[in-house]
């Protein structure tokens, strides 16, 4: 499907999707054993700058949500899902996630995909003993926040050092490389470090680093100082919003080496902002609709059937962290956070969307990555890169 034409699409479906559910509003019966649902919080940037990965995040959690309901839910009762809009903003995570656990008695979160956001939100469930999955935030801190806090993606350490320093080296033959990196982002700091310690033991060079800020629209004396430097590629650990502008503006300087980043790039909204400028550009990722495995396939065709559009991976990761968390609380037997704490702990081998996952010592995802390039308009896969 045209990127273009299934991002229109994206944008009714998600509409009616959050009336279905129930956004932000709490259900009339609790999580005790005589209640007939179980609470599940769900906290996303719906609206904002970063809406896009919050509405496609939510989307696939509601559609794992409708699915294991249909089915019957969890230990006889539905899953009743709580989702609140953090707005893209800082400072809102914390509000939106203190309502969930106080007000709602959720016994777990689900959220964010933005690792400041997740930052943000996980000290509070660490405090108060409520098991958080985060579907898509890769920076390592914000599972070091504590024993109740997991992740179903990669860590930007895997990312970084391993998928992307590998691929620059090994796939695209690079040896100097300039980094421009969002200076207010956790995400890019973080991915930008990762990269350049595994690229520079490689041999690689990093022969110059430039800085910008969540928000910024020029990026030409950044440019400018880059193409002075002649570098053979450019790493951009930011987000699509960011990044479709970086490519544009790169090439109206005439800059011609190829651009490469991490997940932030995933959004059907990058295309319509750099197009062609983009052209034979990568990026990692953790899924991508085109993938041919029968996992894959079969996840793309409901989510087109509920959606009308394709899925990106945050859907994907979104989909997965619902059926870990009600694939835990069905081991657990219980809705007691403490007991879905520890069976989450104990997954082990989940056949999901994004790749079989396993729960690591400390709360992290072990799982594979995969590479994508933009062609012709489209996301297209390279190869998988496996831990």
């Amino acid at each position: 499907m045209n990127i273009v034409r299934a991002q229109l699409l994206f944008a009714a479906a998600f509409t009616a999707a959050i009336v279905a559910a129930g956004c932000g509003k709490s259900g009339s019966a609790g999580n005790g054993p005589g209640g007939d649902t179980i609470k599940v919080g769900e906290y996303a940037s719906l609206t904002g700058s970063e809406a896009t990965f919050g509405q496609q995040s939510h989307n696939g959690t509601l559609l794992a949500i409708d699915e294991i309901n249909a089915a019957g839910g969890v230990l006889g009762k539905r899953i009743e899902l709580l989702t609140e809009d953090d707005q893209s903003q800082a400072g809102q995570p914390a509000t939106v996630v203190r309502k969930l656990i106080s007000s709602d008695g959720v016994v777990a979160i689900l959220g964010e995909v933005a690792s400041s956001k997740s930052l943000e939100a996980a000290p509070i469930c660490q405090q108060n003993k409520i098991p958080m999955i985060s579907p898509a935030s890769t920076n390592p801190k914000v599972t070091q926040t504590g024993d109740y806090i997991f992740r179903t993606c990669f860590m930007d350490s895997f990312q970084g050092s391993t998928v992307l320093a590998n691929f620059a080296q090994k796939t695209l033959h690079l040896k100097n490389v300039a980094v421009l990196k969002d200076v207010k982002s956790d995400y890019s700091l973080g991915l930008a470090q990762y990269f350049e310690d595994g690229f520079t033991k490689l041999g690689g060079k990093i022969i110059t680093e430039q800085n910008y800020s969540s928000g910024d629209k020029d990026f030409n004396a950044q440019l400018t100082a880059i193409k002075a430097a002649n570098p053979d590629g450019i790493f951009v650990p930011g987000y699509y919003t960011e990044v479709g502008l970086i490519a544009l503006q790169a090439k109206q300087l005439g800059i011609n080496v190829p651009l490469f980043g991490g997940d932030g790039w995933m959004s059907f909204n990058l295309v319509p902002i750099g197009g062609a400028a983009l052209e034979g550009d990568y990026f990692s990722t953790h899924f991508t609709p085109d993938q041919n495995t029968p996992v894959v396939q079969n996840f793309v065709q409901k989510y087109q059937r509920k959606y009308n559009g394709l899925p990106d991976c945050m859907a994907a990761l979104g989909y997965d962290s619902a059926m870990i968390l009600a694939d835990a609380i069905k081991r657990a037997g219980s809705t007691d956070p403490a007991k879905i704490r520890d069976a989450i702990a104990a997954t082990k081998d989940f056949p999901g969307v994004t790749g079989r996952i396993t729960i690591d010592a400390d709360r992290n995802a072990s799982k594979s990555a995969v590479i994508v390039t933009i062609k012709n308009g489209q996301f297209k896969y390279v190869e998988t890169i496996a831990p």
